[in-house]
């Protein structure tokens, strides 16, 4: 097979770590580099990057058992939905598990990535380092650049304004206890962050401002989670799973929802405008309790910011101390020259969610807003990419990945309302991982026919021994 490619990892959390996991078991030789000083992303409470979300309250939203990965699952002893810091240990452990602790380099920032002219990547650390690479694989999340509203709002307002990701608790980075809090947003962050501060002792009051009308979904439906019963992602869903229409598993999906909570507009809430599941869901149990108990109370859209309160776009006003923004996040590459990819309203259309479809040793790994976890998706993701590097899979022709690409991308659009917050959505997580596995079964009958993929130079450890030479 031949000298195998050469890739660098940005990012260590929950998909930076399985890509060096799948790469490592493959044999194939990597870097990951981790701005932080400890693995997890997203799920290391104040994490040193100053790039995590979590709060000290959270929770996951999907179970523990769909959340594991399929090679560790998670301990039978943690909840059904465990706190943050359950997940972090259990990453570590994963790592340590592996014994992938010492592959990673942690405090080193990725400044730049360049694609030279025959396709090599040239990594540019923080401390003005170069480094040469035949792969490239992006792991570096998607919540960690919040989005405000744009435009602003208009007017000004007295109080403190943060976004959700600034919020660790009650108090930090603003306090709102015995304060007019304002929350803007439908979000799952926007109902845990007004459940919690409407909460006795804590805001003065709590309002929760919604532009339009969205579902909410318990974490239990008659007492088993609400996931209880998808297929795992690195399991093979049935003939029937398959089989079954995608409206028709939302119909029964949106049934079972009304039986528990009925339709929102009980709640003070607009009902949705559209049909379940062309918006991502919002998961809560408590939002329900919280709006039936006017501990939250529901409000319009924001129209006007005046100073000590706020005009609603129906007329009314609502006085607040403080605003909190849980309006997503932008998907962000800053390593990037704007001009090798520039992302535009979060649109970042890849072969199979993966890929670039130019630049084919160009991956980005967990890119995708599932309704299951990410974490084993990214898994089936980085054995995939595995196969890949090492030629036991080979992509199709160009102009069918392109092709392939944009119709995979458009109809994921078409399922859904064209926002920013739904450009990168995996509507059904089993078969979108059924698929990938369908793919590589297919590529590896190619890679049989015609032998490993060109699309993925193996030339960077000559131009690394070269660079290093003249050093």
């Amino acid at each position: 097979m031949g000298l195998l490619p050469k890739v660098c990892i940005i990012g260590a959390g929950s998909s930076g770590m399985v890509a060096c996991k799948a790469f490592a078991d493959a044999g194939i030789s990597f870097d990951c580099f981790e701005k932080s000083d400890r693995a997890g992303g997203n799920w290391v409470f104040k994490n040193s990057n100053g790039m995590s979300a979590a709060y000290r309250s959270l929770h996951i939203n999907t179970s523990r058992d769909k959340m594991s990965f399929a090679d560790y699952p998670m301990p039978a002893h943690y909840p059904d939905f465990p706190h943050h810091t359950l997940i972090a240990e259990y990453f570590e452990n994963y790592l340590d598990h592996f014994d992938l602790q010492r592959r990673i380099t942690f405090r080193t920032e990725v400044t730049r990535a360049e694609r030279t002219a025959d396709g090599i990547w040239r990594i540019t650390l923080q401390n003005g380092e170069q480094r040469y690479y035949d792969a490239l694989c992006v792991a570096n999340g998607h919540h960690w650049s919040a989005r405000w509203p744009t435009p602003a709002f208009p007017g000004e307002f007295a109080g403190p304004q943060i976004h959700s990701h600034q919020y660790t608790d009650p108090t930090d980075p603003v306090d709102c206890i015995g304060k007019r809090v304002l929350v803007v947003g439908m979000g799952n962050s926007a109902l845990d962050i007004a459940c919690e501060l409407s909460r006795a002792g804590v805001a003065r009051n709590v309002s929760l401002s919604v532009r339009r009308g969205y579902y909410f979904i318990p974490k239990y439906f008659g007492g088993e989670t609400l996931d209880q019963g998808d297929p795992h992602p690195s399991e093979d869903p049935s003939w029937l799973y398959r089989m079954t229409p995608t409206w028709y598993r939302r119909w029964r999906r949106l049934r079972t929802i009304r039986k528990v909570v009925g339709r929102p507009s009980r709640y003070g809430l607009p009902d949705p405008d559209y049909p379940y599941g062309s918006v991502h869901p919002t998961i809560s149990s408590e939002i329900a309790i919280r709006l039936g108990s006017g501990d939250v109370k529901p409000v319009a859209d924001i129209a006007k910011l005046c100073g000590d309160h706020v005009r609603l776009v129906d007329g009314s006003e609502i006085a607040a101390d403080v605003i909190i923004y849980c309006t997503g996040y932008d998907i962000r590459f800053p390593f990037f020259d704007p001009h090798l990819l520039d992302v535009k309203d979060n649109a970042v259309p890849l072969f199979e969610r993966v890929i670039h479809p130019q630049m084919q040793n160009l991956f980005f790994l967990g890119l995708v807003q599932p309704l299951c976890a990410i974490m084993p998706v990214a898994e089936v993701q980085a054995k995939w990419l595995a196969a890949l590097l090492t030629g036991d899979y080979a992509l199709p022709d160009a102009a069918v990945v392109q092709r392939r690409t944009v119709t995979d991308y458009e109809r994921t659009l078409r399922g859904y309302l064209r926002t920013s917050r739904h450009t990168i959505q995996v509507p059904d997580c089993a078969l979108y991982c059924y698929g990938i596995r369908e793919e590589l079964a297919q590529g590896r009958k190619r890679a049989r026919r015609q032998g490993p993929s060109t699309a993925i130079p193996r030339r960077a450890a000559e131009l690394e021994a070269t660079a290093a030479a003249s050093r």
